[in-house]
């Protein structure tokens, strides 16, 4: 078999799955859909593998599959990209989505909607596989759209839960803003560069670097300026970046699966990846690196704190994930590219890890979520804890493990970047470790360690108890099916790091496929003060990031296993800031109130102004205005002959009067 056809096999077996459970759901079964849906993206899984090993051996792909339909000399065309990013994007994609696809026969096995679930998140798979190999704007878009149209139709999957039904909405609406800056991006780029293939338009960027574009006069933007802020408003839609980024926690309403494919390893990434890939653009605008920049601090620190207050298991996590992109949007500001890409894959692989053991749990506790009605879980599910603390270790960035190289060498890429925003972002990071060490371990100690909390919990959370056991039952550890992925996820969360820093970072794995200029020297400087992945581990130890996170994980353990009266004691010493962050800074009502209402208020006015006063006023007053006029003339037809006579006689008057005059 060629590659090109391998190239093909990657997007389409899981298309292929996903068509099958969909269509033939109710032919093929639950067995049959599950069989068909994981072979698909196993498929896939091997198919990148050997992609990889061949990227690996020096063989790159930039092609076109076939031509969807040419204007004049415009082509819009399906085509592939296949270099290191690509590559890497694929494996991370295939791994985590199999490790779901398992994990889904546990988690979903009492659910009606079983073949759905699989026929979506296969979908999914293939979406967001078209959007890292595609080699031009027309089929990012596609796969942006589908990965959206996807998790819309996840996040809403129970659909008789109102919840689940505003939070698809809002995701769907929020991501259509972010949306629209993206196309339009697009669009000023098909107007400047007359191609949407990323080769030519990467070659013609550096000509184009000082064009200017006037928006409203007498104000000139920076061409590349303005495409590279309008093509991030995509990825703050996507990857959930401050201001939008209040879908992200609501899309917790969906199964855990989805949250632990959609929000945490593939699909929020997608803006990263996307920047990542448009670096030759971003590399010409300051003025971009430094607005990314910034977003990405206010992200990381700001939705950090939001996760201290949250009591739903998955609600921490989702913060956590908002914290991370925001890191890896720090990166891309400080034109560390491959630097965010390998905090994006080792994030990947935690992050799953993380949100597939709250799975667990949530299972154990018969869909309860609250994590003050947890506790002493450790000697139930010795797997789900041991796998739970691996990944809550990575999180943190603990030596050795994953997130540690790739989370420490965004802070020091941040320390040394010389945009002029770099000092208040790389202050935003190093808080920011603190802070995810305080709220992660808060929720571990809260749900295995400490007393048990779950006796006389209450089990109406959403779900009826469909496990079949009474809600006396021990909790229990969950079949092999949800803990094997467990196992297979807490594998790289301990190892990717140190494995391919080296490579990834200061080796030339990523090639020409990221490209950064010669001002921005932030990779060179990092370079040189690397010295190997076990040197940089054991050197953690005199490093600021290490000690913060070792005080936010003593703190979390002092005030949730030793003393839990402070953090009560301190929710009423400061209510104010507990309610500004349980409210999550009322951007929800921030929003309803400026954006729903204000758009209900110019609906009413348009309805009040325009089809009252305007169009139904011009329709009846034509008719009015006929209707008078016909009265009017209806006087003159009496039908009597004298009444004729006499206005003939008018007439002749007047005529021979006009006459007169005339001459």
């Amino acid at each position: 078999m060629d590659m090109k056809t391998l190239y093909l096999v990657v997007p389409l077996a899981p298309l292929f799955g996903a068509i099958v459970a969909g269509l033939f759901g109710r032919w093929v079964g639950r067995t049959g859909a599950h069989v068909v849906t994981i072979g698909g993206v196993a498929v896939s899984l091997i198919a990148s593998v050997l992609v990889f090993q061949d990227v690996l051996a020096g063989h790159t792909f930039n092609g076109t599959v076939y031509t969807w339909m040419a204007l004049g000399d415009l082509r819009f065309e399906i085509g592939f990209l296949i270099d290191p990013l690509s590559a890497m994007m694929m494996l991370v994609v295939t791994f985590v989505s199999l490790m779901v696809h398992v994990y889904t026969i546990g988690y979903m096995h009492d659910d009606p909607g079983y073949q759905r679930f699989f026929s979506y998140i296969s979908l999914f798979t293939f979406s967001m596989l078209m959007l890292v190999m595609s080699n031009n704007f027309l089929q990012l878009f596609f796969g942006w759209e589908a990965v959206g149209l996807v998790s819309y139709l996840l996040i809403g999957f129970w659909y008789t839960k109102e919840t689940a039904i505003y939070a698809n909405l809002k995701a769907f609406l929020v991501n259509r803003v972010g949306d629209f800056g993206f196309i339009l991006g697009i669009g000023l780029v098909l107007a400047y560069f007359g191609s949407l293939d990323y080769a030519t338009v990467f070659a013609k960027a550096p000509a184009l670097a000082n064009e200017t574009i006037t928006i409203w006069p007498d104000t000139p933007w920076m061409l590349m300026t303005v495409i590279a802020l309008l093509l991030f408003v995509g990825a703050m839609g996507k990857s959930a970046q401050f201001p939008l980024h209040v879908w992200l926690p609501d899309s917790m309403e969906g199964p855990t699966p989805i949250s632990a494919l959609i929000h945490a390893a593939t699909m929020v990434t997608a803006g990263i990846f996307m920047v990542a890939r448009m670096s030759p653009l971003y590399e010409l605008s300051d003025v971009a690196l430094s607005t990314v920049m910034v977003i990405g601090a206010i992200t990381a620190l700001f939705m950090g704190f939001l996760g201290i207050v949250q009591n739903d298991i998955k609600r921490v996590v989702a913060y956590s994930t908002l914290s991370q992109l925001g890191y890896m949007t720090v990166a891309l500001g400080a034109s560390a590219y491959s630097v965010a890409v390998f905090h994006l894959m080792t994030h990947a692989f935690f992050k799953a890890l993380l949100f597939l053991a709250a799975g667990s749990v949530i299972i154990a506790m018969h869909h309860n979520q609250d994590i003050r009605h947890m506790g002493g879980l450790r000697k139930y599910m010795p797997i789900t804890w041991i796998t739970s603390l691996i990944g809550s270790l990575a999180l943190i960035g603990t030596p050795f493990l994953s997130g540690f190289y790739s989370k420490e060498t965004i802070i020091e890429a941040v320390r040394i970047s010389h945009l002029p925003v770099a000092e208040i972002a790389y202050w935003a990071v190093l808080i920011g470790v603190f802070v995810t060490a305080f709220y992660s371990f808060r929720m571990y100690f809260l749900v295995f360690h400490g007393k048990e909390r779950f006796r006389n919990a209450h089990h109406d959370h959403g779900h009826d108890d469909h496990h079949g056991h009474g809600h006396d039952a021990e909790p229990h550890e969950t079949p092999w099916v949800v803990t094997g992925p467990l196992l297979a996820l807490a594998l790289p969360s301990l190892a990717i790091g140190y494995m391919t820093i080296e490579p990834m970072l200061f080796g030339d794995y990523f090639g020409n496929a990221i490209y950064v200029a010669d001002r921005h020297p932030v990779m060179h400087e990092l370079n040189q003060h690397f010295h190997g992945a076990v040197a940089m581990g054991l050197h953690a130890v005199a490093t600021l990031p290490f000690w913060l996170a070792v005080a936010g994980v003593g703190l979390a353990a002092f005030f949730y296993l030793r003393r839990p009266d402070i953090p009560a004691a301190l929710r009423t010493r400061f209510a104010f800031v507990y309610s500004l962050l349980v409210n999550k800074y009322w951007f929800d009502e921030l929003y309803s109130a400026v954006f729903a209402k204000g758009a209900r208020l110019l609906g009413a006015g348009l309805w009040r102004g325009g089809d009252q006063a305007i169009i139904d006023g011009a329709v009846n007053g034509a008719a009015g205005l006929v209707a008078r006029a016909a009265r009017m003339l209806k006087a003159f037809q009496s039908g009597y002959i004298y009444h004729y006579a006499f206005a003939m006689l008018i007439g002749v008057f007047a005529l021979v009067t006009w006459f007169a005059r005339l001459n």
